[in-house]
């Protein structure tokens, strides 16, 4: 099933590192400086809402724990699954990302970041409603507006639960209770 994700706000990718002198949060991207959503990441928001979902349907926690498992599998012991979902990477189209290097017309990964990101500064509030001092940080955001396709690859009979569980799913990525990462996710 191919799977779209709209970017309704800014987003952060989080790849755990930080440029020195540059931003404290950076952003996942790939060789030529495009942003990307790791499908491992997606399948970790994913379980997180099929949980939600399955209680919310009014299935008892053990029959919505069996069915967690046997779509996202409880470890390394179920590969040989035929029910296991499996989630790609979420990247921008083809056609997008092959303009935007006629666009930019170099190798170098920077101006294709710098296209599709922006950095933001953010400061913590202490209890006085002041700045706190040594609190300044940076991090690099997915611009808004950009969309995303991966697939999840499922069987039939799941593709209805997979669509409504993808449905509920709001927020992605890093500082989502700043306002960053408001997803629409759907199948196309």
């Amino acid at each position: 099933m191919k799977i779209k994700m709209e970017l309704l706000s800014d987003v952060i990718f989080g790849n755990g590192m930080s440029v020195p002198g540059g931003e404290d949060i950076s952003v996942l991207c790939d060789s030529n400086g495009f942003p990307y959503y790791k499908g491992g990441t997606l399948k970790g928001i994913f379980r997180e809402e099929l949980e939600r979902y399955l209680d919310w349907e009014g299935m008892d926690e053990q029959s919505g724990k069996e069915t967690s498992a046997r779509l996202l599998g409880t470890g390394g012991e179920d590969r040989d699954n035929p029910d296991k979902l499996v989630f790609s990477d979420l990247t921008l189209s083809e056609p997008v990302k092959n303009r935007i290097l006629q666009e930019t017309g170099t190798e170098d990964p920077q101006p294709v970041l710098d296209m599709l990101t922006n950095i933001r500064t953010f400061t913590r509030i202490d209890e006085s409603g002041m700045v706190e001092e040594g609190s300044l940080r940076s991090g690099r955001c997915v611009n808004r507006g950009l969309i995303f396709y991966g697939e999840i690859q499922c069987m039939e009979r799941d593709e209805e639960l997979v669509k409504n569980v993808l449905a509920v799913i709001k927020w992605i990525g890093s500082m989502r209770n700043r306002g960053f990462g408001k997803v629409r996710l759907s199948a196309v």
